[in-house]
């Protein structure tokens, strides 16, 4: 079997108003518009991934929280109904997607081996959560490939959020190296926003952008910063000023998707490809891509 590898790693947040305002089929609320930035920036990712030859999606997910190890979705499949707890008007969405298994227990046994406690997910009518469905959907609206589901280990919450790096490095690397030996082609998705400080009321109309935008200037700044050192290629750098970005702009990167995906990606000194950044209830946003085919392709 030839070598797997990790052919493109995205920032895919996950705002359930994203699927509302692009009213798919699955999706029962209906929406006139709205967050076109972002929606334009994903139209734009998934035009450069229909680029690539890819077999799966290996996705972490902030809203899939488990206190006592990561876990993996274990079953072949699932259907069923995901309605968001905050948004029941905008995401009560009809899912029906595949699980690459065998790649989950490899990447659970390669962090097993690694000293990290986790836990294969083996119940039939486990609710898959809706931020592992939203940025699949988002990033694959056919659903024509299968997903692996990384829980979000709560170590910022329950320890610190040096703890969390440790541990999301370690995961990083067990999933680079389960893929390798897999002889797979895996796409990334760190499910997450980056500034988190959300609005506590919503507008009328909910796609009423005139009632859209960033909840302070503070949380721009910061994620400005870290939009900045992608696209030079810093992500070493991003690494190190995490804990004091994730305090600062009360980042929903604290659940460890964005340090899980950067130490999967080994990383990338590649600049990273901004395709949209945009606000939603106050939250920044950014859809960014590392895609190591095309940047070779480049040179």
């Amino acid at each position: 079997m030839a070598e797997g590898q990790i052919v493109a790693g995205f920032l895919a947040p996950h705002p359930p108003h994203l699927i509302y305002a692009e009213n798919p089929p699955q999706n029962e609320p209906k929406a006139e518009c709205g967050w076109e930035v972002l929606r334009w920036g994903y139209e734009r990712l998934r035009k450069d991934l229909s680029k690539i030859d890819y077999d799966v999606i290996i996705v972490h997910s902030p809203h899939w929280q488990t206190y006592v190890g990561t876990h993996f979705l274990g079953v072949p499949h699932f259907k069923s109904l995901s309605v968001d707890p905050v948004f029941p008007n905008l995401f009560r969405f009809h899912y029906d997607l595949n699980v690459d298994v065998e790649l989950a227990e490899a990447i659970h046994d390669e962090s097993k081996e690694a000293g990290l406690v986790v836990k294969m997910m083996r119940n039939p009518d486990f609710r898959v959560d809706y931020g592992t469905i939203i940025s699949s959907h988002l990033t694959n609206p056919s659903w024509d490939k299968p997903i692996v589901s990384i829980s979000s280990n709560r170590s910022t919450s329950y320890y610190n959020v040096d703890v969390m790096q440790e541990k999301m490095v370690e995961l990083g690397q067990a999933t680079r190296r389960a893929v390798e030996k897999s002889g797979k082609r895996a796409v990334l998705l760190s499910s997450c926003s980056l500034s988190h400080r959300h609005f506590t009321t919503e507008a009328e109309v909910p796609e009423d952008m005139s009632r859209e935008h960033i909840y302070h200037h503070g949380q721009y700044l910061w994620d400005m910063k870290i939009i900045d050192l992608a696209k030079r290629g810093c992500a070493r750098e991003i690494h190190d000023i995490m804990p004091e970005f994730i305090e600062q702009a009360i980042s929903e990167t604290d659940a460890g998707s964005l340090s899980w995906l950067l130490a999967s990606l080994d990383y990338p000194t590649m600049p990273a490809e901004l395709y949209g950044y945009g606000s939603v209830i106050g939250t920044g946003n950014a859809v960014m891509g590392w895609i190591p085919e095309t940047a070779e392709a480049k040179q």
